[in-house]
C-alpha cells in the first residue's frame, strides 16, 4: 500500500503542470458559469453555488477542489426578498424560469481552492456579462472574467521514490515557489429556455503578469472550451437533455465529455456522462424548495488508476436568493 501511495503522489505532482491548471467539474450543466463567464446572470435572481470535489479517492494527496460562485443581474424589477425559512414550498419546487428577449447586465464572482498532490492554487475572479436579445426567445451574452491566482508548491506533500532523481521536484523545492498570476478570461453564451451553446477561454494572459516568492515558473497555459445542449420535452412530466463539453489546452490531449440528463417534473434530475478515456459519471439532484437545490455525482475512473482509486465525488449546494418564480 505504501508503494501505491508514493507512486500516486509522484504521478499527481508530475502531471499537475498541464492537467490540473483548471479544475475538472462533472456537473457543468447545473452551473455553466464555472466554465463560461458569459453564463453569469442567466437567471433573474442572485444565484449562489457552493461545491466540493474529491478526485482519485484512495490516493494520498489526491486532487481536491472547493468553490463558491455567485452571479446576479445588476438591475431587477423588484428587490429580492430573502426568506430564511427552509420550509418546503407548497407543491413541487420546479426549476426557475430563464427569461430572454431583453437587454440586461450581470456580475459574478468565483472563489476556488484547488489542491493536487504537492501543489495548491487559490484563485478569485470577478465577472461582468452583457446579455443581448437576439429574438424574444433567444439571448446572446458576452462575459469577461478578471482575477488573481496564487500557485504554491508544498514540499511537505511531495514524495519521490527512494534512489530516483526528479528534476522538477528539486527545482520547485529549491525555489520555494509561491507565485501570483493574473487571470483573464472571456466567453460567449447563447441561450434560451431549452438551448445553450457556449465558447470560452481562460488564462488568456498566461503568466504575463506574475509576482511573488521564488523563481520557478508555473507555466500557465491558455484554456479553451466549447459546450452545448438542448432540452427535449418527452411529455408533461419528463424532459431529456443531451449535452457535450470539449476542452483544449496545448499540449494536453483534447478532452471530450458527453452527458444525458433526465428531469422529472423539473424538480428531480439524474443522468450520466462519459469523459473520453477518463471516466463514466453518474449524477442526481433535486430542488429541495424554491430557494435550495442539491446535487451529487460520482466519477468511476476508466484510466489505469482505477485499480488504485475508488473513484471521485462531487457535491453541490445551490441557493436561489430573490427568486420570484
Amino acid at each position: 500500500m505504501l508503494k501505491k501511495i508514493i507512486f500516486a503522489s509522484l504521478i499527481v505532482a508530475a502531471g499537475c503542470s498541464y492537467a490540473q491548471q483548471i479544475p475538472q467539474y462533472s456537473q457543468y450543466m447545473r452551473n455553466p458559469y464555472l466554465l463560461n463567464p458569459g453564463a453569469a446572470g442567466v437567471y433573474d435572481f442572485v444565484d449562489v453555488t457552493m461545491g466540493g470535489r474529491w478526485q482519485w479517492a484512495g490516493f494520498s494527496n489526491s486532487p481536491m477542489t472547493g468553490y463558491l460562485a455567485v452571479t446576479s443581474p445588476i438591475t431587477r424589477k423588484q428587490k429580492p426578498r430573502f426568506n430564511p425559512s427552509i420550509r418546503t414550498s407548497d407543491g413541487i419546487p420546479r426549476n426557475p424560469e430563464i427569461n430572454t428577449g431583453k437587454l440586461k447586465h450581470a456580475v459574478g464572482g468565483v472563489l476556488v481552492a484547488d489542491q493536487y498532490g504537492a501543489f495548491r492554487n487559490l484563485s478569485i475572479n470577478g465577472t461582468y456579462a452583457l446579455h443581448l436579445p437576439v429574438t424574444k426567445k433567444l439571448n446572446l451574452s458576452f462575459g469577461t472574467r478578471v482575477g488573481l491566482s496564487n500557485n504554491a508548491f508544498l514540499p511537505d506533500r511531495a514524495q519521490v521514490l527512494s534512489g530516483t532523481i526528479d528534476n522538477s521536484y528539486q527545482q520547485f523545492n529549491a525555489n520555494g515557489s509561491s507565485r501570483y498570476i493574473m487571470n483573464i478570461g472571456a466567453g460567449l453564451y447563447l441561450y434560451s429556455k431549452r438551448l445553450f451553446v457556449g465558447i470560452a477561454s481562460d488564462h488568456l494572459a498566461k503568466d504575463f503578469v506574475s509576482f511573488g516568492a521564488g523563481t520557478m515558473n508555473f507555466d500557465s497555459k491558455m484554456h479553451f472550451n466549447f459546450m452545448a445542449g438542448y432540452k427535449f420535452n418527452l411529455n408533461e412530466e419528463w424532459t431529456l437533455t443531451p449535452a457535450a463539453v470539449v476542452k483544449f489546452m496545448r499540449p494536453a490531449p483534447l478532452s471530450i465529455e458527453g452527458t444525458l440528463m433526465a428531469e422529472y417534473k423539473e424538480f428531480l434530475w439524474f443522468g450520466a456522462s462519459y469523459r473520453h478515456t477518463d471516466a463514466v459519471i453518474g449524477m442526481l439532484g433535486l430542488n429541495i424548495n424554491e430557494k435550495f437545490k442539491i446535487g451529487y455525482s460520482f466519477d468511476y475512473s476508466l484510466s489505469p488508476f482505477s485499480q488504485f482509486s475508488s473513484g471521485g465525488h462531487e457535491l453541490i449546494l445551490g441557493l436561489m436568493l430573490g427568486r420570484n418564480k
